[in-house]
């Protein structure tokens, strides 16, 4: 990303700073505050609007590479650490949550979008309802990376988180598209096209690349020297960069490929199985703090400049109606407590994924991009602070409820006794409480 600097020179500092005041505050105090919300808050403290210590520019070119590049690291590790065994045995939630559950959130955001967004075409409603379709579990990630919940409810959501994004890119270029005027409206053909290409060579690419890495992983000896072992260590951020590198010029979702290359080289690499971070997953925690301060930085100033009420009402629906119905839609016939589709319906909340989508609406300059941003803007913001503060005593009640159940049914039933690594999350986190 380029930062912008005005009359200051003290943009490094400032940023680097930060990252210094957060690693105290999680070193002396852990979890006292959610690291997106005093990343973004941080931002807007030292941006442009506030002390001016770092002037950010909207350049959406800039903030697309760093938002992209932070989202394909983190795809990747978060792969790399689900269990395969698991989820081969649970793959009935994720089906249902991406192949229900997504398409539903959609239309319903769309539903919404047309309500209260009379200026919006039906093209543009879809744009907006695609950037907030896609969950981050790192906002909620007591979730995803607390033993206690039952693996295949984990397991879940972080498949869904994981992979939604790569399946939304298709569907928001095709938006795009059909939002522009003149030439560049697609046809029927290709919109199949596009999304055929997307995931394909997505899905192909990432294998290719996670396939390639894992040998080399396999055949690498474990002693050597220092030189040996530091390239060792940066395989997984190699083997991201050419799943993203490999699809994306062939019009495959580099997203979707970082993914699907997690979880080829966590499953034929054994990365799975260690308890140290990945490479990919420290740099991802990094490059996440950097596109957090950067959305303060941003996006604060025109949120608080143009936000009206309807924006507000949208972000709300977005958080509640527009997830969990579809999400209690989809899980129908699984027999599972209210208590836990309630919970899976809540903890979709909205982050990186709808910043990098924000951004790429930036850069395709629709006739109301200014409204899409704001709501998007508003609606991760509102995410940060109710799913960060939210994450843990919500996680710890649904455990108790659980816990009580005499014996549990439907998706929460199936392997609870399984140890499952925790997947791989993008804030570094002290252990999980017993």
């Amino acid at each position: 990303m380029t930062l912008v600097v005005a009359s200051t020179t003290w943009s490094l500092a400032a940023v680097a700073g930060i990252g210094l005041a957060f690693i105290a505050l999680e070193t002396w105090r852990p979890h006292l505050v959610p690291p997106a919300i005093a990343f973004t808050a941080a931002g807007l403290l030292v941006g442009a609007e506030g002390l001016g210590w770092v002037d950010v520019s909207l350049d959406a070119g800039s903030l697309r590479v760093l938002a992209e590049a932070t989202l394909t690291l983190v795809l990747f590790s978060d792969a790399a650490r689900i269990d395969l065994r698991a989820l081969r045995d649970g793959y009935a939630l994720p089906a249902r949550l991406l192949g229900v559950g997504l398409p539903l959130t959609i239309v319903a955001g769309i539903a919404a979008a047309v309500a209260i967004f009379p200026q919006l075409s039906l093209a543009e409603a879809a744009v907006l309802a695609i950037v907030l379709a896609a969950t981050d579990a790192a906002l909620g990630q007591a979730v995803v990376t607390d033993e206690r919940v039952p693996a295949p409810i984990r397991q879940g959501l972080n498949v869904e988180s994981g992979l939604n994004d790569g399946l939304c890119v298709p569907a928001l270029v095709i938006a795009l598209a059909l939002a522009e005027t003149g030439e560049h409206a697609l046809s029927g053909s290709e919109a199949v096209r596009v999304i055929a290409e997307s995931i394909g060579y997505g899905v192909l690419m990432g294998a290719v690349a996670g396939f390639a890495a894992a040998i080399v992983r396999r055949r690498a000896t474990t002693g050597g020297d220092e030189e040996q072992a530091t390239w060792r260590f940066l395989l997984s951020l190699v083997a991201a960069a050419l799943a993203y590198g490999l699809a994306a010029p062939l019009g495959g979702s580099g997203f979707i490929a970082a993914f699907v290359a997690g979880m080829v080289f966590g499953g034929a690499g054994g990365a799975r199985h260690e308890r140290a971070p990945l490479p990919a997953q420290d740099l991802g925690a990094l490059f996440n703090a950097l596109t957090f301060v950067a959305f303060g930085a941003v996006f604060m100033k025109p949120l608080v400049e143009q936000a009206t009420w309807r924006e507000g009402l949208y972000a709300l629906l977005s958080l509640t109606v527009v997830r969990m119905v579809p999400v209690a839609i989809a899980t129908l016939g699984t027999r599972s407590s209210p208590a836990t589709v309630a919970y899976l319906g809540w903890f979709g909340p909205r982050g990186l994924a709808s910043i990098v989508f924000a951004v790429i609406v930036v850069e395709a300059d629709i006739p109301h991009t200014s409204t899409i941003v704001t709501t998007a803007a508003l609606t991760v913001t509102a995410s940060l602070v109710l799913h960060g503060l939210s994450a843990r005593p919500l996680t710890a009640r649904y455990v108790r409820a659980f816990r009580k159940r005499p014996r549990p049914t439907g998706i929460e039933a199936a392997e609870t006794s399984v140890h499952v690594p925790p997947a791989g999350h993008r804030w570094p986190r002290a252990p999980s409480p017993r």
